[in-house]
């Protein structure tokens, strides 16, 4: 069983504390995501599992056993890097072997673990290559054969795709997933990356500030932001936010009024809008707004909207054909407004 629990980890340098009260289970086979913005302590926290960094604070477990104080070697796991790391003068055979070589295992167990693996990444015809004759794609599989082959109960990756074109990420993040579900093992990833996170994970460990903002599936995240800063986070194209007051059943400005979810206490309130979730009404709607931006995305537009002091991003279907200036009105059904204390950036609803 490979179950990973952190009790309040800390994470401190000299009077610098980056981590703090990080409380975290991941279960037996769980794919769990670590996602933020640079700075926010994922991949310190994602090094203090590897046994890369010194825990602070807190206590480690790993399979049920205290991990604080355990070699890397020690702790059942195998990581990824965003740098490949790969040896240059080997051969991809020998960069992927050379860890269970050096752990003196017998060549016959090598020869048994290698081939499912190079079977499983596709590396067959690369195996007497050099790294430096493989594509950043090829890379980074060999990187991660290179971990499969150690058959560990725990897999990190540190942002691994970060340095790949998007086909090839895409592609990649593909491989990664099959491989999780074969393997069965218990997988942390660390990313910036949304797409990956949203796509990926079973359960998204949202953090900033050394902290975690939010947890849950990409679902409950997505369709139910605990904060401003995850309803922002979370979503392409972003949120939009409007600063409006409560007036009755009403949520309104010059420019706008928008019945409320539920009863609300009077005042100013943060409402955030998904830009999906408006619907066009002529010129005429709960919101109405001059077309300030128009952008081509394919299947879709996106509309930028002046209303007033607020500016409304709008994802309209490719085919509407709409002018500069033009004034044009949407509705949004009260169950896509998003609310949030405008002082603490909690969700309301």
């Amino acid at each position: 069983m490979a179950t990973v629990e952190c009790r309040a980890i800390r994470k401190v340098y000299g009077a610098l504390e980056v981590m703090r009260d990080f409380d975290l289970k991941i279960d037996d086979h769980e794919f769990v995501v670590f996602l933020g913005p640079s700075g926010c302590g994922k991949s310190t926290m994602l090094r203090m599992i590897a046994g890369l960094e010194d825990i602070s604070g807190g206590d480690l477990f790993i399979g049920g056993e205290r991990m604080n104080d355990r070699d890397p070697g020690d702790r059942g796991i195998a990581m990824v890097f965003q740098n490949y790391a790969l040896y240059p003068h080997m051969s991809v055979r020998e960069n992927i072997t050379f860890g269970l070589e050096r752990a003196g295992t017998p060549k016959a167990a090598i020869e048994q673990r290698l081939s499912p693996v190079v079977e499983a990444l596709g590396l067959g015809v690369y195996l007497a290559r050099k790294p430096t004759e493989l594509s950043g794609g090829q890379q980074q599989r060999v990187a991660i054969a290179r971990a499969m082959i150690k058959t560990p109960e725990v897999f990190l990756f540190d942002e691994p795709l970060s340095n790949l074109d998007a086909k090839l990420r895409g592609s990649l993040r593909v491989e990664i997933a099959r491989l999780h579900r074969d393997l069965k093992t218990t997988s942390i990833y660390v990313t910036h990356d949304q797409l990956e996170a949203m796509t990926l994970a079973d359960r998204i460990v949202l953090m900033k500030d050394g902290r975690i903002e939010q947890m849950g599936t990409p679902d409950e995240i997505y369709q139910k932001p605990a904060t401003v800063f995850a309803a922002g986070f979370i979503g392409t194209p972003n949120m939009n936010f409007l600063s409006l007051d409560t007036a009755g059943e009403k949520l309104v400005d010059d420019h706008i009024a928008l019945p409320t979810p539920v009863q609300v206490r009077p005042g100013p309130v943060t409402v955030g809008i998904r830009p999906g979730a408006l619907r066009l009404s002529g010129d005429h709607g709960q919101i109405r707004g001059r077309v300030e931006r128009n952008e081509f995305h394919g299947e879709t537009r996106l509309l930028t909207l002046n209303i007033g002091s607020n500016e409304l991003c709008v994802s309209v279907p490719a085919s509407l054909r709409v002018r500069q200036d033009e004034l044009l009105g949407f509705d949004v059904a009260s169950d896509d407004l998003h609310l949030f204390d405008p002082t603490t950036g909690h969700r309301l609803v």
